[in-house]
């Protein structure tokens, strides 16, 4: 399970350190791709791989599933860590999520989320304004 939030530069050769409490977990071998809310998600492979099978799942004859389908697999990279435990992100990606120098990095349950510091900022604060309200919907799901 990936949780926290930590805070890392991208170097000038596009390198991100990721953090070494998600390394293990995320394997040798990782997917990065496009995310929702304009930041970057991580799978370690199996969790990628349960992702693919669902979204194969999607009916083609809808526009939605489709319009989706393309664009999250569209954006999907393999990552690899170097021996530093850097990654290099691809510059669509990197375009995608506004990166440029400081990110913050955040465990989701089964993914990581790479964000822009300034977009992850005014998302944590406008959410943390409405956050009782967002729990209080959340109820009809057992949580």
């Amino acid at each position: 399970m990936f949780m926290g939030e930590y805070r890392h530069n991208i170097d000038i050769k596009g390198r991100l350190i990721v953090p070494a409490k998600f390394r293990e977990a995320l394997g040798d071998k990782f997917v990065i791709t496009r995310g929702l809310d304009k930041c970057l998600f991580a799978y370690p492979g199996e969790e990628w791989s349960k992702l693919e099978e669902k979204i194969q799942t999607l009916p083609l004859t809808k526009k939605d599933a489709r319009s989706f389908t393309r664009f999250f697999f569209s954006g999907a990279s393999e990552c690899e860590l170097d021996k530093q435990g850097r990654i290099n992100i691809p510059s669509n990606l990197m375009g995608y999520a506004g990166l440029e120098k400081e990110t913050v990095i955040i465990g989701v349950s089964n993914r990581i989320e790479i964000w822009s510091e300034n977009s992850w900022d005014d998302f944590f604060t406008e959410s943390e304004e409405s956050f009782s309200d967002i729990a209080e919907n959340m109820i009809g799901f057992d949580i």
